[in-house]
Order: structure tokens, then C-alpha cells, then sequence
């Protein structure tokens, strides 16, 4: 007799095993490798969207100013085309872990966060990039008694509209939802893998070089400048920005405060019509739980629907590997979580399943600084969030080049950095633990555990 774990693990491996949204007409073709030695005044590391917009904010500011981006693979192959598609505000991987890290600055964040929002809408229209860019807005949805205070004193706090259980049903009709929060301004739904090709376009026709397939493997620095080396070229460059997400930094000093986690994803097959009726949806706000272990969801342009998250997934040793990407008990787990969250979508298809690496920190959300005497700057460790950020991440990185103080360099959020994580097997151990007693927690009504509490003490708690 099969069974229903037996028939979610059939439906998710029928689907194809690879980003819903790389695997899309339309994709530009592969850039050339670098094959010689050249030279530029910025040298950026690095095809994710730090890297792409540092380029072309570059640009955009410094016409004059040579510019060449380096990519070990494709532009937008890793994170950056592997993500939800959620640009949001929050440069701190949302209000309450920046609140509780960023307490006297924090006004000020969320100024800079929602002007940054702003300038990447205005961005995308500027210059004509066609990423499905929506302006629906967030709605966060409580499935448990215990997390339903919480969104009501979010609002109180921090702006937003409270629903109640009727409420957030006629918004997203789902049997789960006993609340939720409707911020209608500080998020956008895109198109990420689009996104990042339409950025590295918009850089071409400014000026900006790309090299596809160009991993950098070393660099070196001297009274003149920094050596960028790849396998079969070398870049002299003035300056260097490392835009790297979780793969090994090229600062070496900079590994222990990074680890790659593993992060899943389920794309459905589009909703019919009466699907569409069924769970109304009509605002089209992408979607996140209040668990520990949460999922976010959110509408495609063609109407099928993200179902991702839950699971977090860190390898003995920092791997990173592409065996990674698929994880099949991970693919059933998220499953059966949709189907318990629109049980009325029950049948429905998954045309694509993938997973990809996040780049995490201790402290949840980017830290930033320079090396090689100021000429090489660095933003790494989004955690989440990043599709956002990564563009203040870049402006960060272009005002530490500049040697100049700014209102960003002067931040907290970027003059002081997270605590490195330990050694290995203290960071397994330490990792799987914090994993283990967060499910826990989601099971016994939001109880932390000795381990979660103590973590909270020392500053490195994180509870969603």
C-alpha cells in the first residue's frame, strides 16, 4: 500500500531537477573567459548581485572608471538564481533580528533599507530590465496559537496591518492560517535569474567587461595594486571588490566568520483557473510563516507557486558541492507541508525542485570591510534577504573603496563584524544543535531550549 510520504516523494522526483529560473528562454548566451592579462581600475569578483550591481553603480557613478567583472561560472548561476525571488527592504535580515543587533541605528536602516528598495525599482525601469518586478508587499501568517501575540505586537511596533484568522483567509485561503501581518510597501516580487541578467546587460552597455567561466583562485597585493589570478589570465587591478556569497573568500581571514547552508525550493506546475479561485491570493504578497523553520511562498508571473525553506542544511567541512543541490527527503518534507497549507491544490504538479547555498554569518545579515590596505573591500554573510541588500552591499563596498566617511561607513551595521564561527566539529556540532533545538521549539509552542537561551545571551540568537 503506498503511502503518502511514498506519493510526495514521486510527485517532487518527477520534477526537473534543476532553478525554475534559469531554466527559462531568453537566457543570454555564455560570456568569454579571460585568456590574457588585463588591467582595470575596479576589478569586481563575482556574478551574484553584489557583484553586478557594484559594477554598474561603478559605472553609473565613475563613467570614466574601468571596470571588469570576473565570474567563476555564469552570472546569476548560484544564489543569486536560486532564491524566492523576495527583494525586500530589511537589510538586516528583517526587523527583529535588526532591532535587537542595531537597536540605536535602527530608524536609520530602515530609512536606508526602504530608499534602497526605491532606487532598485527605479533601477529596473531605468534601464528597461525585464524581471517581472512587483511591488505586492509581505504577509506574514502565524499557523500556531503562541505566534499570533507575536504578529499582533508587530504591528503595534513596527506599522503593518494585523488580520485575524477570518481576515488572512480571505486574503490567502488556507485552514493553517490562524493570523497574520500585511506589510503592503516594504516588498517586491522578481524574477531573480532576470534580474541579474538584465544587470550585467545594463553594465555591458555602460562599459563594464565580463569574464563567464573565470574563476579567481588568488590575490595579491603590492604598493601598486592588487593582482587578481585566475587560471589562464591575470587582472592588475587598483581595486578589488569581493562579492563571493559563501564560497571560500579569497581573504582568507575572512572563512571563519562565513558557512555555506543549504536552502530548498519547489516550484508547482501553473494554477488553473478554479485552483487560482480557490486560494484567492488576489494582492499576490509573497508569503512567510512565523515558525522557526519556516517556509516563504509567492506567486509567478504565470501563476505557479514557490514553496520553499523549512530546512537548512550546513555539510561537515563547509562543503560545497553539486550534489548538494538535490536533497529527496527534503523535496518530500516540503511536499507535504504545501499540500497540509492548500489541501484543496491536492493533485497538483511540481515542475522544478533545486536547492543552493546561502552565505551565513553569526550575526544573520552582511558584514562588510577592506584588506590589502583599503584596495580590496568585501560584503559577505547576507543569510537572507540578500536579493535586496546586495545592492546596499555594493554602495558600502564603493564608498570603502573611496577612502572617504559616508553615511554608510560610519554605520555600526558595517564597522563591526560578527563572531567567527569555531573550528570544525565544533561548527557541525555547534550548527546541529541550534538546528535540533530550533525544531524543537516549534513543537513546544516557541519554548528555547538552555542551548537557544544561551545563544540569545551571547548575541547570536536568531528565531526565525
Amino acid at each position: 500500500m503506498r503511502t503518502r510520504e511514498d506519493q510526495f516523494s514521486r510527485l517532487v522526483m518527477a520534477a526537473e531537477p534543476r532553478p525554475f529560473w534559469l531554466d527559462q528562454p531568453g537566457a543570454p548566451p555564455a560570456r568569454d573567459s579571460l585568456s590574457r592579462a588585463a588591467a582595470a581600475d575596479l576589478v569586481v569578483i563575482g556574478g551574484g548581485f553584489t557583484g553586478l550591481w557594484t559594477a554598474l553603480l561603478a559605472k553609473e557613478s565613475f563613467p570614466e572608471r574601468s571596470v571588469v567583472l570576473v565570474e567563476g561560472h555564469r552570472v546569476g548561476w548560484a544564489a543569486s538564481g536560486r532564491n524566492g525571488g523576495f527583494c525586500d527592504a530589511s537589510l538586516t535580515h528583517g526587523v527583529v533580528n535588526g532591532r535587537a543587533r542595531f537597536g540605536d541605528e535602527f530608524a536609520t536602516l530602515q530609512r536606508l533599507g526602504a530608499e534602497n528598495l526605491d532606487a532598485i525599482e527605479a533601477a529596473v525601469h531605468r534601464h528597461g530590465i525585464d524581471c517581472d518586478f512587483e511591488r505586492t508587499g509581505s504577509l506574514g501568517v502565524a499557523t500556531e496559537e503562541y505566534q499570533v501575540d507575536g504578529l499582533r505586537a508587530a504591528a503595534d511596533s513596527d506599522g503593518g496591518t494585523f488580520l485575524d484568522a477570518g481576515s488572512v483567509r480571505a486574503e490567502v485561503n488556507s485552514p493553517t492560517y490562524l493570523a497574520g501581518l500585511w506589510d503592503k510597501q516594504s516588498t517586491a516580487m522578481v524574477q531573480p535569474a532576470r534580474l541579474a541578467w538584465g544587470l550585467a546587460a545594463a553594465g555591458e552597455r555602460l562599459g563594464v567587461r565580463i569574464f563567464e567561466r573565470t574563476p579567481a583562485t588568488a590575490l595579491d597585493s603590492d604598493a601598486n595594486g592588487v593582482t587578481v589570478r585566475t587560471p589562464d589570465g591575470v587582472l592588475r587591478a587598483g581595486q578589488v571588490a569581493l562579492a563571493t556569497s559563501a564560497f571560500p573568500a579569497l581573504v582568507r581571514r575572512l572563512r571563519p566568520y562565513v558557512v555555506p547552508v543549504y536552502d530548498y525550493v519547489l516550484m508547482t506546475e501553473p494554477l488553473s483557473a478554479a485552483q487560482r479561485a480557490g486560494i484567492g491570493w488576489r494582492h499576490r504578497q509573497g508569503i512567510g510563516d512565523s515558525g522557526n523553520q519556516f517556509h516563504y511562498y509567492r506567486l509567478t508571473a504565470d501563476d505557479r507557486i514557490l514553496w520553499g525553506g523549512y530546512d537548512a542544511i550546513y555539510h561537515f567541512g563547509r562543503g560545497i558541492r553539486a550534489g548538494y543541490d538535490q536533497r529527496p527527503a527534503t523535496f518530500a518534507t516540503l511536499a507535504a507541508h504545501f499540500f497540509a497549507t492548500f489541501p484543496q491544490l491536492e493533485g497538483i504538479g511540481f515542475s522544478h525542485r533545486w536547492g543552493g547555498v546561502i552565505d551565513t554569518c553569526s550575526r544573520f545579515c552582511a558584514f562588510f570591510g577592506t584588506a590589502a590596505r583599503g584596495r580590496v573591500a568585501y560584503a559577505l554573510g547576507y543569510t537572507g534577504l540578500g536579493v535586496g541588500a546586495s545592492r546596499f552591499g555594493a554602495r558600502v563596498m564603493l564608498d570603502l573603496l573611496s577612502g572617504e566617511p559616508t553615511e554608510l561607513t560610519k554605520l555600526r551595521l558595517v564597522r563591526t563584524k560578527p563572531v567567527p564561527f569555531p573550528p570544525e566539529p565544533l561548527a557541525y556540532l555547534g550548527i546541529q544543535a541550534t538546528r535540533w533545538s530550533l525544531a524543537r521549539a516549534d513543537r513546544r509552542a516557541g519554548h528555547r531550549n538552555l542551548w537557544l537561551r544561551a545563544l540569545d545571551a551571547a548575541g547570536l540568537g536568531f528565531d526565525s
